[in-house]
């Protein structure tokens, strides 16, 4: 009872400063012109991502380790339904492509999948380096003087102009919750996604650590 009374807390409390919310409040043309909604659809009811910094010139962010536990606990799953039974089949000299096996076989196939996919996609690289002079997200770094071969998703640091949060009502299955982006504006009205997770207040405690980093504001529409 005092869990949902909470909650009901916070989604008031969500809501009022959504209704509230002006951008005009940030004293910049451009944050009246983009978009406050959320880039990415949908998102993590716990905390995904926290920064990192590696000395003076490059910061980012990287997988907690309840993201990588969450991940691979998918992956162990669907890899246990592959083997058991097909070890079990083996041992007991039984026909292998039996419906039975077949369907844990799928089954494990799609749930290991996903949690790879998961672990893969939590563990890309988030990186915001001064001596390269750009942000990317991936394994590839940008090259400082080759703008011709920029990497997709890469920015450059110069071109950041702001920080925006965001956040997102998400309506689970057996849970409602909140998700909340942390977004990069250029200066031409472009938004970015970098994170989103369910810990808002980690997020901005993060947000305003790269802001010093970066030497940009943070738009807070949370």
């Amino acid at each position: 009872m005092l869990d949902k009374l909470r909650n009901l807390k916070n989604i008031v409390t969500n809501t009022s400063r959504q209704i509230q919310f002006d951008p005009s409040q940030f004293d910049d043309p451009l944050a009246t012109q983009i978009r406050w909604t959320p880039i990415k659809g949908g998102g993590s009811n716990f905390r995904t991502h926290k920064f990192y910094s590696s000395g003076a010139n490059q910061v980012g962010f990287k997988a907690t380790l309840g993201a990588k536990l969450f991940s691979g606990i998918f992956a162990a799953v669907g890899t246990g339904v592959i083997i058991i039974p097909f070890y079990s089949t083996i041992q007991n000299a039984a026909p292998l492509f039996v419906l039975e096996t077949l369907f844990f076989i799928v089954f494990g196939l799609i749930f290991g999948g996903v949690g790879i996919y998961m672990l893969r996609s939590y563990s890309k690289p988030i990186i915001f380096d001064k001596i390269a002079g750009y942000y990317w997200k991936g394994w590839t770094k940008p090259e400082r003087y080759k703008r011709d071969k920029k990497i997709e998703g890469s920015i450059r640091l110069d071109d950041i102009h702001a920080l925006q949060l965001v956040s997102e009502y998400i309506r689970g299955d057996k849970k409602n919750y909140y998700s909340y982006e942390l977004n990069l504006v250029t200066r031409d009205g472009q938004r970015h996604n970098v994170i989103d997770h369910g810990d808002r207040s980690d997020l901005v405690i993060d947000a305003n650590k790269l802001s010093d980093f970066l030497g940009k504001p943070v738009w807070d529409a949370t």
